[in-house]
């Protein structure tokens, strides 16, 4: 279902407010630009600013403007198995082909409690699940031997790996076979994730660079692995620049950069990003070739 480059998409706002048509504008060029799925309220998304309105209708404009053309991976992820569960449901309503989780975070559940609350979620939906997990972030890791066990739930279809440690890559796969759907969420490790049997990104690079992004994985899947060394010493500063400072801060300056008129507003707590990280975002686009 999911392989290849996979924009975790910005949400743009303006004035405060979703941008809609600015955001179905982006989904469209994602899609002609060779992204193979779409991410919408994901982290990127800042998905912890949205109302639940707010996030319905970010997930139902990706959907309609996608139109079946790429599957739609949503962000559902909570702390709240009960909010987990209805976000799915939510999801599933407007249309998304499957559902984005990460491990509950802050309050920081043992690897029973983890268990129980993805069971909790297959329970309630038939929405397919691709595990998020982000340790950085949730201060909760899924253990291999609990990611073994969760996929064994038909419902649960792969992960989106975030730990940094590519030994998990191997590690899942025997844990929980070669049919596990196991993405890098780490841009910059890309390559190597890819060369230990990942089948692709959700990625916060594509979405500045969703062309180059989709013919580097393009190019490792085919087996071109010196094309994709090559674009992937064209993107590597591009992949650092956009973490210079909190993101999304850095992704939707260069947004703005390479769309001219596409809103870079945050939401606070974000707020934008320093001088110094707009001047390192600058040199990566110059040095990608998209200035």
């Amino acid at each position: 279902m999911f392989r290849g480059s996979i924009p975790a998409l910005v949400t743009p706002f303006r004035d405060e407010a979703f941008d809609e048509a600015a955001f179905r504008d982006f989904v469209e060029w994602q899609i002609g630009e060779g992204s193979s799925a779409l991410v919408p309220v994901g982290t990127t998304g800042e998905a912890a600013t949205l109302s639940a309105e707010e996030h319905r209708r970010v997930i139902l404009a990706c959907v309609e403007t996608a139109a079946g053309r790429v599957p739609v991976l949503a962000g559902c992820g909570s702390n709240n198995t009960a909010v987990a569960i209805e976000l799915v449901r939510a999801a599933a309503e407007a249309g998304a082909d499957a559902a984005l989780l990460v491990p509950p975070y802050y309050n920081r559940p043992n690897q029973a409690g983890i268990y129980a609350h993805f069971e909790a979620i297959v329970a309630a939906t038939d929405l397919p699940i691709i595990l998020y997990n982000v340790p950085a972030r949730t201060v909760t890791d899924i253990s291999v031997e609990t990611m073994a066990a969760l996929s064994k739930f038909p419902a649960i279809k792969g992960v989106k790996d975030a730990t940094g440690a590519l030994d998990r890559v191997t590690a899942q796969r025997i844990a929980c076979g070669p049919d596990f759907v196991q993405l890098s969420g780490n841009d910059d490790m890309a390559l190597g994730f890819l060369a230990m049997g990942g089948s692709g990104t959700v990625s916060v690079t594509a979405n500045v660079a969703p062309r180059l992004f989709a013919e580097f994985h393009d190019a490792y899947l085919s087996g071109d692995h010196g094309r994709a060394l090559e674009l992937q010493d064209r993107l590597f500063p591009l992949h650092k620049a956009l973490f210079s400072d909190a993101s999304p801060g850095p992704v939707k300056y260069a947004v703005s950069r390479v769309r001219p008129g596409f809103p870079a507003d945050l939401r606070l707590p974000m707020t934008p990003p320093s001088e110094a990280s707009r001047r390192a975002v600058d040199a990566a686009l110059e040095h990608a070739g998209l200035l």
